[in-house]
């Protein structure tokens, strides 16, 4: 009779192992885009010495659980290396959505000034905008 309990017991485990379903990540990268409308500078420009211009950033998660962990800002002079000027950890409803408007003032000489704007969530995905701004 023992064996039989632990054979019924054996298949009853084996079946409930069986019918569980791992979720799977689709692995898809978070959303992020420029704000646009007035006051917003939302792609590649040419603008004066020491002008100050207004870049605004929207950015989503794109999966229920993979939620946004950082946010990321930097800039390449004239064809440069980037160096990362602005890093942000995301908590709290952050990590849902994150809104953030960013102040940038150009240089005082003439060249390019691209900026990278990035995101990364849980599962180290990284999503990425940016612009160039030609100084005159």
């Amino acid at each position: 009779m023992k064996t039989i309990l632990s054979y019924i017991s054996i298949v009853i485990l084996l079946c409930a192992v069986a019918s569980c379903k791992k979720e799977t990540d689709a692995m898809i990268l978070p959303n992020i885009a420029f704000k646009t409308g007035a006051g917003y500078t939302s792609g590649d420009a040419n603008v004066a010495q020491n002008t100050s211009v207004l870049v605004g950033i929207t950015a989503s998660k794109s999966e229920p659980n993979d939620v946004l962990k950082t946010f990321d800002v930097s800039v390449s002079y004239d064809g440069g290396a980037a160096t990362s000027v602005h890093n942000e950890s995301l908590t709290g409803s952050d990590g849902d959505n994150f809104s953030t408007d960013y102040p940038i003032t150009t240089r005082s000489q003439a060249g390019t000034e691209k900026y990278t704007f990035t995101i990364i969530n849980r599962d180290g995905l990284i999503n990425f905008v940016s612009l160039t701004l030609t100084v005159n």
